[in-house]
């Protein structure tokens, strides 16, 4: 199967208000007032958590009968925990990023907790934000200056 490029934008609509586009959709991301924003979004950390979120739920509708889980709901929790002194540069030992991300599955099916469990294992390692996350793609950057 070919490789696929997707495309997504980001522009600053003043202030930290972000418009995302993609594929003719967008999101509004921002900060809460108390950090300097209008709180008129979720924030791009909160939206990485929501994005994981979404993945997952989808692969599991999509593999559930594939994998004889008979899948009436799912909801996906999640916690970052997230030390904002190394972002905002008050200490140089401090990870920028989340240092950890904990999952929480509220799953309805009738199958055994080991199936569910099983399964969950599978959705994670077939999920595309997961391994974007467990294993960071490359970056390359261009410049367009605006004049």
């Amino acid at each position: 199967m070919a490789k696929m490029f997707l495309k997504a934008s980001a522009e600053s609509m003043g202030g930290l208000k972000v418009k995302a586009t993609a594929n003719d959709h967008e999101i509004i991301l921002d900060e809460p007032e108390s950090d300097g924003g209008t709180n008129q979004g979720m924030n791009p950390m909160e939206a990485l958590l929501s994005a994981l979120g979404a993945c997952k739920c989808i692969v599991a509708q999509a593999y559930a009968k594939m994998h004889k889980i008979n899948l009436k709901s799912i909801r996906i929790d999640f916690e970052g925990e997230f030390d904002p002194s190394g972002y905002l540069g008050k200490d140089p030992n401090a990870k920028i990023g989340y240092s950890k991300i904990i999952e929480h599955f509220h799953i309805e099916a009738d199958n055994t907790e080991e199936e569910i469990n099983k399964f969950i294992e599978f959705v994670s390692n077939t999920c595309p934000v997961n391994d974007t996350l467990v294993n960071p793609a490359t970056f390359e950057h261009t410049l367009h200056l605006n004049k």
